[in-house]
């Protein structure tokens, strides 16, 4: 998976998206279906009907980058949740094909816990 840099935001598009728009067409749907400003460094997922094929934009420093990915097989899963905003973890869950129902993070032992 790659790392994206910065701390922006994931605003996951649940409706199907037409995958022939590329950068203009795809930073007009950030505009209108998030009201957010795709020049904001946060990154926006789109997916098809089929759920087969994935594209994510984002702003790199000096212009839009695209990333996209289709399955030979199977289906990209949605999260259950119907919150536009997903973390990295869910993201990186939907990416590698596994279904992210309610993730739960264990507490974890810090030395000030004793």
């Amino acid at each position: 998976m790659i790392g994206w840099s910065g701390q922006g935001r994931i605003y996951l598009c649940r409706a199907a998206t037409d995958m022939r728009k590329s950068f203009d067409g795809l930073s007009g749907l950030v505009r209108g279906t998030f009201d957010r400003d795709p020049l904001s460094g946060d990154l926006f997922v789109f997916m098809n009907r089929r759920r087969d094929l994935v594209k994510i934009l984002y702003w790199d420093r000096d212009g839009f980058a695209m990333w996209a990915k289709r399955l030979e097989r199977g289906r990209f899963m949605l999260p259950s949740s119907s919150e536009p905003e997903v973390d990295r973890a869910t993201l990186a869950l939907l990416m590698e094909g596994v279904k992210a129902r309610v993730l739960f993070r264990s507490p974890r032992w810090t030395g000030a816990n004793r």
